[in-house]
């Protein structure tokens, strides 16, 4: 597969219009998770977003004219996928934003290519470049200059901060593993709709399950603000995100795609300036500025980076 493919590729619009998409949706969508930590716990608005996205993605996928059967071995694939991916990953970074700022979150998670790249190689065998390695290390330079900020700013909060940051590792653990295992040839010849209707539908399952045991009997909230963007996390920010993302994927090759790791915290930390108050110092913009400029080293001509999609 060609992961570098020539500007007339990008220009198509079955590229070039739904990277813009889900790029742009992914980079709104840390600032709206915010939002949902409030009265209900993080648990149960995980599985409720699911609940929702897996009824959307089994629409769409009947939309399409596509069955929704897997049999045995694509179900138990689908909860692999939907244990990894959307209840590791999600329940993490949720839990995560109630310690960090929203923007900080989404930064750190674009460090997902690391552990992408070392898994890949150890299950796939793509070994990564030494560019990635070294535009890696600057990456995770830029991320440590952002938090000695944080920490900096508010020394009295650094419990809460260094939790929010090893919770956000353990949601990019979590995705790692998600996006490397839907890359072996095993898992790629189910048919990907059907794939991820299922994978989000037990996820949301284990999702209720864990909310069940950790936050208690489900929680409603009545604001019309929770439940809009509710909907906007599951059809949008799962549901459509994810089945624009990878496709594109397969079209133009996980590194190509992987260039939307760099965009998101850009739109992600401008939603935290404005409507977090995320302040800026010449310590904070350095460590940013090393944190994109690592990953766009990273990821140029780098043939070991394996799909990455946003946790959002």
């Amino acid at each position: 597969m060609n992961l570098h493919p020539s500007g007339a590729q990008w220009g198509r619009g079955e590229i070039i219009l739904p990277f813009i998409v889900f790029t742009t949706i992914w980079g709104t969508t840390w600032i709206v998770i915010r939002d949902q930590l409030g009265d209900v716990p993080a648990q149960w608005s995980v599985t409720y977003r699911f609940i929702i996205a897996a009824a959307a993605m089994a629409a769409l996928t009947r939309w399409k004219g596509e069955s929704l059967r897997l049999g045995r071995d694509g179900l138990v694939v689908a909860a692999i996928l939907g244990f990894l991916q959307f209840v590791i990953n999600f329940n993490a970074v949720y839990v995560a934003e109630h310690h960090i700022t929203s923007g900080l979150v989404a930064t750190v998670f674009a460090l997902l290519m690391i552990p992408n790249s070392l898994l890949a190689w150890a299950v796939l065998g793509q070994r990564p470049s030494a560019r990635f390695a070294w535009g890696s290390l600057v990456a995770v330079a830029g991320i440590a200059l952002l938090f000695a900020h944080e920490l900096g700013e508010h020394p009295a909060r650094s419990d809460a901060i260094l939790i929010g940051i090893a919770l956000t590792a353990v949601g990019i653990l979590g995705a790692s593993a998600a996006n490397v295992y839907q890359a072996r040839e095993q898992v790629k010849r189910f048919p990907l709709f059907a794939l991820l209707t299922w994978a989000m539908l037990l996820g949301a399952v284990m999702d209720g399950i864990i909310a069940l045991l950790v936050a208690g009997p489900p929680v409603i909230e009545a604001r019309l603000g929770y439940w809009l963007g509710l909907v906007y996390l599951a059809v949008f920010a799962s549901a459509l995100a994810f089945s624009l993302y990878l496709p594109v994927v397969r079209k133009i090759g996980p590194g190509k795609a992987a260039y939307s790791s760099v965009l998101v915290p850009i739109i992600a930390m401008g939603f935290s300036t404005w409507l977090e108050d995320y302040r800026w110092t010449w310590m904070a913009a350095a460590g940013a500025l090393l944190a994109l400029g690592g990953m766009l080293l990273a990821l140029s001509r780098s043939r070991s980076v394996v799909a990455c999609p946003d946790a959002a």
